[in-house]
Formats: structure tokens, sequence, C-alpha cells
């Protein structure tokens, strides 16, 4: 149960004795055993940390799994993340282990618990940030970890891979403009995520530009899930001055918004124009082919994991926080803006 101390030559003993807690406490602590009261570990912990003492060999070189963690795993979007860390574990004679947990901000404090018994080569969680006290755990086990940030804004101390959220609003939005649409609603994510709100000020920020009035009774905050965009798109429609084009922000909100439209027997793209985001596989497949905001998940899932493997190495990359470029992918549910809206007989 040797530790190396960098800073100070303080003893495990004299440690025990600093936090008032036995020997076997303090190695209790050390080797991720659950039997600790989280009082008690959070202060180990924090002398742990401000002591310098990192437990020897506890990168656990054997381990060749990389673990990948989400919120939930029911989404296509999902699947595109689960690729790319694949990608790069293949290369490097790894395997990938899926865990659930959590919300989208943060994994649940179960995880930790779970995550230094098993010891992977690394970690690769797709959440907004990392608790600070998960955080010192896993770096007091050697346990290097990056975080794929499509939702929010981790510290900048955190090691994460995101993308450009405010630039595919712009464009998603700018193309709409190009095509005559002067009415454009947005049907966003969770009003408590940021790439929600990124994508949001891009859309403004292209109405400014073209000389629109921004109207917020246009927007609304949905759950990227198909249901999110039926339901806000069915309301939007129904509108006596109903929008000609819609920017959902995801795929998979976008054909909630199809759904809608079929519905109320709106034709897409003649009447109803509708740009995604994501740019999933099932974009390709919709009818019409939707038109949507490339957003780089695979790479951004492999940089993410490649981050990972150079920490394994002891290796610190020039940027921590890496955002790739997103871009437009016009297929066929945009077209010209409709010179009248045709009123709704049954909207009710």
């Amino acid at each position: 149960m040797s530790a190396s101390t960098p800073s100070a030559r303080v003893t495990l003993a004299e440690l025990a004795s600093e936090a008032g807690v036995s020997l076997s406490t303090i190695s209790k602590v050390l080797n991720g055993r659950s039997d600790v009261s989280r009082e008690t570990r959070t202060k180990v912990e924090g002398l742990l940390d401000e002591h310098g003492y990192r437990r020897r060999g506890s990168r656990t070189p054997k381990s060749r799994l990389l673990e990948l963690v989400f919120h939930e795993l029911e989404s296509a979007w999902a699947l595109e993340i689960i690729r790319g860390v694949e990608n790069v574990a293949r290369e490097n004679g790894l395997s990938v282990v899926l865990t659930e947990s959590g919300t989208r901000h943060a994994p649940g404090p179960e995880w930790v618990e779970g995550v230094i018994a098993r010891q992977p080569a690394g970690v690769v969680l797709v959440f907004a940030d990392l608790a600070q006290d998960c955080r010192r755990r896993l770096e007091a086990r050697s346990i290097p970890f990056a975080i794929i940030d499509p939702a929010g804004d981790p510290a900048p101390d955190v090691p994460s891979v995101g993308s450009a959220n405010w630039a595919g609003g712009m464009m998603a939005t700018r193309h709409l403009i190009d095509l005559g649409h002067t009415r454009i609603a947005a049907i966003t994510g969770p009003e408590d995520v940021m790439c929600s709100l990124a994508r949001i000020d891009g859309y403004r920020t292209a109405l400014n530009a073209a000389g629109l009035p921004f109207d917020r009774q246009l927007i609304r905050y949905g759950n990227f899930h198909v249901d999110g965009g039926r339901d806000h798109a069915l309301e939007l429609l129904r509108r006596p001055n109903r929008p000609t084009a819609i920017f959902a922000g995801s795929d998979i909100q976008a054909l909630g918004v199809l759904d809608a439209a079929r519905q109320l027997g709106i034709s897409v793209p003649g009447e109803l124009s509708i740009v995604g985001y994501d740019d999933l596989q099932v974009a390709r497949w919709s009818s019409p082919a939707l038109t949507t905001v490339h957003q780089p998940l695979i790479e951004m899932a492999e940089e993410a994991a490649r981050m990972v493997l150079m920490l394994r190495e002891g290796e610190v990359p020039n940027n921590l926080r890496l955002d790739l470029a997103t871009s437009l992918v016009v297929r066929q549910s945009t077209g010209p803006a409709p010179e009248a809206v045709r009123p709704l007989a049954a909207a009710g």
C-alpha cells in the first residue's frame, strides 16, 4: 500500500492521524473500497490530493478496457459516439465497455465506485461536466478521462471535445433566410443545456444580420426526442400566422416536426422547410431527406478517446478543449419560402 509524495514527505500513518481515521481506512480509500462513509472518503481524498499522493501502479497497464459512459443509450445519436470510440480502441488493441449512469449533466455518484473497481485504461464520458470529487478520485488512481461535450461547458482544466454549436445554429438559419423565409421558428433542446442556448444564439445572430425580428413566441425548448419535436411543431403550425420554416435542435426532433407536418397536411418542403441538427444516418433516409447541420460526432468521440490514451501515457495534450467545426448538409427538406401561407381548416 505504498504511495509517492512528490511535494511532502508525510507517511500514510501521519496522514491517517491528521484525518482522524485508522490506517486501514486510508488503505480502503486508496483501494476504492465502498465500505467507507462519504464524509470520511471526502476528507481523506482531500488530504491525499493536498499531499500529492498517487497510488503506485494504479494505471493497471494490463487493463485492455476503455470505458464509455452515457446518461442514456436509447438514441441513434449514441451509436455515432460508440462507433468513434470503438474506432480508436480497435486501433490500440482495446475493448470498449458501456456504462449508463446519471443525467445529461453528470454521472451518478455510484458510478465512481464501479469504475475504481474496474480500473479501466481510461474513461470517455458523454456529459456536461464531472464533479470535482469524481475528478479527484479518478486522478488519485491515475485513471485518465475526457468528456465528449455536446451539452455543457466543462471547467477549463477538464479534457473535453465539443463542436461549434453557435456556428451550427447560425448556418442553419442563414440557409433558411437565403431561401426567402422570414418567419422561422426554432425548437431547440432543454433550456438548461448549453448547446441548446448556443444554437439559439446562432439562430438569433443570423436573424439580426438579415434585419429580421427575433420573436420569442417562435422559440421552443424541447427534449431532443421525437415527441418534443412533434408536440412543439403542432403548436407552432396551428398558429394563425404559422412559420414557414423550423430549425430543429436535433435530427430526432426534426423527425417529430416532419410527423407534425404530415398530421396537419402541410407539405415539406413546399409549405414548410425543416432543418435538423447532427446529421445522423436516419437524416438521409427520412422522407424527405433532412437538410441538417453536420455535427462530427464520430470525430468528436475519436478525439476524446485519443486524448484519454495520450493522458494514459503521461502526455499532456496541447489543448485540453477541442471544438470541431460543424457544416451544413443540404437535402430535400428545405426549399423556397411559399408565396402565401395556406390556412389550416382543421387546425382546431
